[in-house]
């Protein structure tokens, strides 16, 4: 299973935005935190706006915030929204194939997908950023 950019970002916004004292930080600070591209990560943040995951300030002072506690957020879901293909090969999207009346493969990849799932419901953004003050100090976040 790979995941994509997009989906690695919002995980890491959402990291920041936990251990950030006060909650709220720009688009900027996280970028500069990570070393990755703003124009980036404000695709990130107006997709996980548009779920609830974040709450976004326009203006001075503003800036953006977890749409929920950390400890309600879970990994799984935020890994659903923003994958945009979940199929770990083409019959699990209903693609065609000659043996799918006695094939096997497609039933250990959907098992397969389902305990990847699993694993990620149960983590939530409060468990990626427990080490806060490690985290707090790797990011050059003032404690």
């Amino acid at each position: 299973m790979r995941l994509t950019v997009l989906t690695d970002y919002s995980l890491r916004m959402l990291i920041h935005l936990a251990v950030k004292p006060g909650g709220r930080a720009t688009i900027a600070e996280v970028a500069a935190a990570y070393g990755i591209s703003e124009a980036h990560l404000m695709k990130v943040a107006h997709l996980l706006g548009q779920s609830g995951h974040v709450n976004t300030v326009r203006g001075r002072g503003g800036g953006l915030a977890l749409g929920r506690p950390a400890t309600e957020i879970t990994v799984g879901e935020v890994v659903r929204q923003m994958e945009p293909d979940m199929a770990l090969v083409p019959c699990l999207a209903g693609g065609s194939c000659a043996i799918v009346p006695a094939c096997r493969l497609k039933r250990t990849m959907h098992e397969a997908r389902a305990a990847f799932l699993a694993v990620l419901d149960a983590t939530t953004v409060a468990d990626l950023a427990q080490s806060e003050g490690h985290l707090q100090e790797l990011l050059g976040i003032a404690a």
